[in-house]
């Protein structure tokens, strides 16, 4: 098999340090390692004495796992070593607990739910799309102005999710300018609903008024958080991939997509490429290390081509930001040993 040259990623020019910053993102496709990522790095952090709290806003989790111990909904110290701290946020519980736009997440509150009834609007009833998501969100700014932390690592949902939630400020400052001409329109018919019902002409049916103010102050807090990722001297946006061409190109849109937002990206990291661990860093424990036999195996051989290639196109493409490689383990990468494995191959 001809060898297909390669020119080492990690001769590129390096990024923002994990040890300078006040916050690391991993974003990327699902099923490409973030977690893993943001594990190991909060471990190494927590480790160097900084206080750290690792946040999954993943839906489908997979921090405990990896961590290999029972991480709260809520912040929670999960070491008594190290000044680690861990939360994995349900956006169904955030919903409830933001108690953004009414208990059931209608953007008019139980209003929306009388003029459903009624049959006037129904598509104003029930939980708004991306309700869940905003109040995860939200959840996550409090945990970002929390003194108790001197560093938040995290663990992003898979790219349309992240993209979604940036785009939430432009999304809800449009709904608060919709909403508020639809009460202004149907404030008549919301008085002869409330006559109807016995109730005050001035108050809503249900007893709810929508409150603007929410979704302004929602809006605020994310333009903050835009604001924070746009500053390189505070946030490292990290992508995730893995070393295939498909996953390249997505990972150069999000870069593009992110670039759009006016966020950075510091680091790029390609994971679970077929090479010695010793080729990416000299911490090499003892013991052995089961790795691809690239002289024998015609299997190995031919993915390693295929890495190389997507190796290549991505030194390329990411010329700007620092290319971190992580080798393909043959064991499941979970708990201490594994994360601080990984850890080295970050620095």
């Amino acid at each position: 098999m001809d060898e297909i040259e390669v020119e080492a990623v990690d001769s590129l020019e390096p990024g923002v340090s994990a040890d300078t910053v006040e916050y690391v993102l991993y974003g990327g496709k699902g099923g490409v390692g973030k977690t893993t990522m943001a594990a190991a790095t909060a471990l190494a952090s927590a480790s160097d004495g900084t206080a750290t709290l690792v946040v999954s806003t993943d839906p489908a989790h997979s921090l405990s796992d990896t961590l290999e111990t029972d991480v709260p909904s809520r912040p929670g110290r999960i070491r008594e070593d190290v000044p680690l701290y861990a939360a994995e946020i349900d956006p169904d519980a955030a919903l409830e607990e933001v108690g953004l736009f009414g208990q059931d997440g209608s953007p008019m509150g139980a209003a929306g739910n009388v003029l459903g009834e009624a049959g006037i609007d129904p598509t104003m009833g029930g939980q708004m799309p991306g309700a869940d998501e905003a109040a995860a969100m939200q959840l996550l700014l409090r945990y970002l102005d929390d003194d108790r932390f001197e560093r938040v690592i995290v663990d992003t949902a898979p790219t349309g999710h992240t993209l979604r939630l940036l785009e939430l400020p432009d999304l809800l400052d449009t709904m608060v300018g919709r909403i508020a001409t639809l009460r202004e329109r149907l404030g008549g018919v919301m008085d002869g609903l409330g006559s109807v019902f016995g109730g005050d002409p001035e108050e809503e049916p249900g007893g709810q008024e929508p409150d603007l103010d929410d979704l302004d102050e929602l809006a605020g807090r994310i333009e903050r958080l835009r604001s924070v990722l746009r500053d390189p001297t505070r946030t490292d946006f990290r992508i995730v991939m893995v070393p295939e061409g498909m996953a390249v190109s997505e990972s150069q849109r999000l870069n593009e997509r992110l670039e759009g937002f006016g966020i950075p990206v510091g680091t790029v990291v390609v994971n679970r490429v077929m090479e010695p661990l010793s080729e990416v860093t000299d911490a090499v424990p003892a013991g052995s290390f089961v790795m691809p036999n690239l002289d024998d195996c015609e299997f190995c051989q031919r993915r390693w081509a295929v890495q190389q290639d997507a190796l290549a196109q991505a030194q390329d493409l990411f010329r700007g930001q620092a290319v971190k490689r992580v080798p393909l383990f043959a064991d499941e990468v979970a708990g201490e040993r594994m994360l601080r494995l990984v850890a080295t191959c970050l620095e």
